[in-house]
């Protein structure tokens, strides 16, 4: 029994099956990553990293941190392969970069085989059947992951090893569009091999040759940096938000930290702001949005380390500075996918994870695309090549988990760059503060502010968007609802029942089985 939510029907139908036979949420969630990495290999690949939230009802709580890490040495920027290329969103076109200079150490493998260790029930060879059997037969491409392609389509067609595996029929330079059937045997081998020999084969093996041989001109990472690469497994930040327990992902990470300083700042302004899609609902939430940012920078600023303090952010005295600084405001107005799972026992699997937009390299035999975190500007907040030598990167993920007193559980989180935070902020307090069931959630419309610009999706009242806009002269109408704004795929269980939505922003697709 259980219910999962995730970016893609194949995702989700592997997670399905897995528990349907009997696994639990953790052999599901392997299941549903590795053919994630096979069915939306924009958003997941072995060779990036994330975060698994699990909440297993015999023990405690527990983040598991498989996010990249940056190399032990730091190249001078003339020896590094590294350029920018422009995603385009259509409304929006973000910068990226690429190359080898930009491929930071990978955990996913090592983090789904830790996950196992602890936590699994079902031998891996069964958790990766699925997957394997997709890469090596071919998964026909949804209208969704065409767009994707097209998004990142400079990153896909930068090098003939991407070319190779990714490139479509249609048309000369053209990648695998909506209906084509996309074949990876090299990644359908690697992963029955993987299974087979452990994740040992990644970091010191023959994969690991592999993918040191593709990057030794021009990048960065070495043969100590993945034979020593480890999983973190980290105590979730927790608080209580309006009687409801929040757990979510903890420092160093920064998306779960903002999550919780949102609501925190929200706590006793929310309530008396209006309804939701109000204007004084609106104004508080982007006024909110705009000073969690800032507070990070402040945050940064203050400390001497590279990353956020959860301690000093939430003090209340720093808290009430920017909770203050709301109350004025409003007086006066990159490829990322989210798996959720609960099982039948009550098990709870809040999984994201990125592979940035990829580097543009392939290791070659392995049909698995290397990340780009080191060209990620999100994730170099203090500028490029600035990055601390060895550490674990900062990343905007934040699964979350919820639960109320009257035993209620629920598990989100949502792909989307730095519009993660926003976006799971927003499903938190649809289902917190008004009420909604999870479909209504994940579906209501969103906003987004950033660098003073307000981003705001079809859907609200137009008399709230005409005041919000005259309030935010630089603001940005999505006249549907768009990728920008995440993905956040939720699933909850309320007494025996399940419910989840998959979000439609991300091609998401919800599974539901009762026995």
């Amino acid at each position: 029994m259980g219910v999962v939510a995730a970016g893609h029907p194949h995702t989700a139908r592997a997670a399905e099956e897995v528990l349907r036979a009997g696994g639990n949420a953790y052999d599901a969630a392997i299941a549903a990553l590795t053919t994630a990495c096979v069915a939306e290999p924009v958003l997941a690949s072995l060779g990036g990293g994330g975060f698994l939230l699990a909440a297993p009802t015999a023990g405690a709580p527990r983040v598991y941190d498989f996010f990249v890490n940056t190399p032990r040495r730091r190249r001078e920027p003339d020896d590094i392969d590294f350029y920018p290329l422009a995603a385009n969103f259509g409304s929006v076109t973000q910068e990226f970069h690429i190359g080898r200079g930009t491929f930071a150490v990978p955990g996913l493998v090592r983090g789904l085989f830790d996950l196992h260790r602890d936590l699994g029930s079902v031998p891996m060879p069964e958790l990766v059947a699925q997957a394997a059997l997709l890469a090596r037969e071919g998964v026909e491409i949804t209208p969704f992951q065409a767009y994707l392609f097209e998004v990142v389509k400079p990153m896909f067609t930068a090098t003939a090893g991407v070319r190779t595996i990714y490139g479509g029929a249609r048309a000369e330079g053209a990648l695998v569009g909506t209906g084509e059937t996309l074949r990876n045997p090299d990644l359908a081998d690697a992963l029955e091999v993987l299974a087979l020999e452990g994740d040992d084969l990644f970091y010191r093996g023959e994969i690991a040759r592999a993918i040191l041989a593709e990057v030794a001109e021009g990048g960065q990472v070495d043969e100590r940096d993945l034979a020593e690469y480890r999983v973190v497994r980290r105590v979730p930040l927790s608080l209580d938000y309006h009687g409801v327990r929040v757990l979510t992902n903890p420092p160093p990470s920064s998306g779960g930290l903002l999550v919780a300083f949102g609501l925190r700042l929200l706590d006793e302004l929310l309530p008396a702001a209006g309804d939701f899609g109000s204007f004084g609902h609106l104004a508080v939430l982007a006024a909110a949005m705009d000073l969690t940012g800032k507070a990070r920078v402040d945050a940064l600023a203050a400390g001497d380390a590279a990353h956020v303090d959860s301690v000093a952010m939430l003090d209340p005295e720093f808290l009430a500075r920017y909770r203050g600084e709301v109350r004025n405001r409003a007086e006066a107005l990159r490829g990322t996918t989210q798996i959720s799972i609960i099982d039948g026992a009550g098990n709870l699997a809040a999984l994201t994870v990125s592979n940035g937009e990829g580097c543009g390299h392939v290791a070659p035999g392995t049909g698995i695309v290397l990340n780009n975190m080191l060209g990620e500007e999100d994730l170099n907040p203090g500028g490029f090549q600035r990055w601390p030598a060895g550490q674990r990167m900062t990343s905007m993920m934040a699964p979350t988990g919820l639960a109320w007193r009257d035993g209620r559980i629920a598990a989100t989180g949502s792909g989307g760059s730095n519009r993660i935070r926003t976006a799971v902020l927003q499903v938190v307090l649809n289902l917190v503060d008004y009420g909604m069931g999870v479909t209504e959630a994940v579906e209501a419309p969103r906003i987004h502010f950033e660098r003073g610009l307000l981003s705001v999706e079809e859907g609200f009242p137009r008399v709230s968007l005409d005041a919000l806009q005259t309030h935010f002269p630089q603001h940005q109408a999505w006249a549907e609802r768009n990728m920008f704004f995440g993905g956040a795929h939720t699933v909850m269980r309320v007494g025996g029942a399940f419910e989840g939505a998959g979000d439609p922003r991300r091609g998401g697709v919800c599974r539901r089985t009762d026995r």
